[in-house]
Formats: structure tokens, sequence, C-alpha cells
């Protein structure tokens, strides 16, 4: 069995009730839904799985490991963090995750996780811009978790915030939610087990171009 410690961790930080601010997200959905694109059960499934491989995989999954391996170091996380600024071309999706990012560290300092005062301050001052994968580096790694834990619990939020997301827009239920989740416990595992790509880069132009017509919707749901 995996060390209890090590696992009860990474239970409470992939807890959806730990306020982080990241299941508050639509990821697209609520334009592609309106737009009658995505339909049912089985299109919720093909957008988590596209958004796992072409953006969590490719673009947050290296973020993060080096977010991680760099959390003492400002002038990398700073680095980091205008990489992902540069790749969300849509405002909603820049400001969410910046959004999630200081939630996740503002719930940190009170749990006086280790790093994440001093992250928080840098965000307060300018000098980093604490989008979601950076901070998640951060947090997570001075909560104790490793490389395999943070990757594996990033990967499930994705997975659980579109499942929530679809729940909320009636695409699905509660019930189909956890199955489509346990549906796709094979694809993060087949994820994890391939080498992280070097450079991040993402290819969803579907969700993206959603979020970007989500920003003048006139019935939302979502903030983004």
């Amino acid at each position: 069995m995996a060390d209890a410690a090590a696992l009860l961790l990474a239970l409470q930080m992939g807890d959806s009730a730990f306020p982080s601010g990241g299941f508050g997200f639509s990821w697209g959905l609520e334009t592609l839904k309106s737009d009658g694109l995505v339909r049912d059960g089985a299109d919720v499934i093909a957008f988590a799985q596209a958004q796992l491989w072409h953006r969590w995989a490719s673009a947050d999954r290296p973020v993060l490991r080096a977010a991680l391996a760099a959390r003492g170091d400002l002038n990398r996380l700073a680095a980091l963090d205008r990489e992902v600024e540069a790749m969300n071309l849509a405002v909603e999706q820049r400001e969410g995750s910046r959004r999630m990012g200081r939630a996740l560290v503002r719930s940190h300092v009170t749990m006086d996780t280790p790093g994440a005062k001093a992250f928080q301050a840098a965000q307060r001052e300018g000098r980093v811009l604490g989008h979601l994968p950076v901070a998640q580096g951060v947090v997570w790694g001075g909560a104790g978790l490793d490389i395999d834990g943070a990757e594996a619990v990033s990967a499930f939020a994705v997975a659980a915030g579109v499942g929530q997301a679809a729940v909320r827009l009636a695409l699905i239920g509660p019930v189909e939610a956890q199955a489509m989740i346990a549906g796709l416990r094979g694809t993060i595992a087949a994820l994890l087990a391939r080498p992280c790509p070097d450079r991040p880069h993402a290819f969803v132009p579907a969700a993206e171009i959603a979020v970007m017509r989500h920003e003048s919707g006139e019935a939302r749901l979502f903030a983004n």
C-alpha cells in the first residue's frame, strides 16, 4: 500500500470541497452547450478527454512540474507565469487561471503551508501573476506532495471540474459525472506514464473559442 500520509495528503488536495476556486470554472462548456456542440454525456466525455490530452498533459503538466521544482525561485516562477499568460488567448481564461491561483494560495496561507505566504506576497507586489498550475506547484510542493502525487491530483481536478460543470449545466447527472471520472482514470494513468513535454503547448480551439464568446454572452452561469 502507498504511504498513508502521502495518500491522505493527495486526497485532501484533490477534494472538491477544498476552497481553491477551481470548481467554478465552465471550461467553455456553457457556450458549447448553448451552441448545441455539447449535448449529452458522450459529448462531455469527449470534451474532458480533449482537455486532458491536448491541454493538461501538454501545457499544465509541464508548468506544474517546473513550478514544483522551482518553488523557491521567484524569477523562474515569474517566467513560468508569463508563459502561461501568453498561452491563454481568452481574457476569461487568463483571469480565471489567475483567480483560481490566488484562491488556492490564500487557502494555503491560512493553513501555514511552507512557501505560500512568500508567494502570496510576490503576487500582491506584482512580481508573479500566480496562474493556477504555477500556484499548484508552489503550494502542493510546500505541503509535501511529490511530483507524482501533484500530477495525479492536477489531472483529477481537471476531470472532476469538467464533471461538476456538466452537472451544473444539466448535461449529465451527479452519478453520470462520477462514472465519467471513473472512466477517465485509465486516460489519466496513460498520460502520467508518458514522458512530460519539455515546453508547454496546447491545442483545444473549440473550447478556447467558446471561452472567448462567453465573455460577451448574455446568459452566463459561470464567471470563468
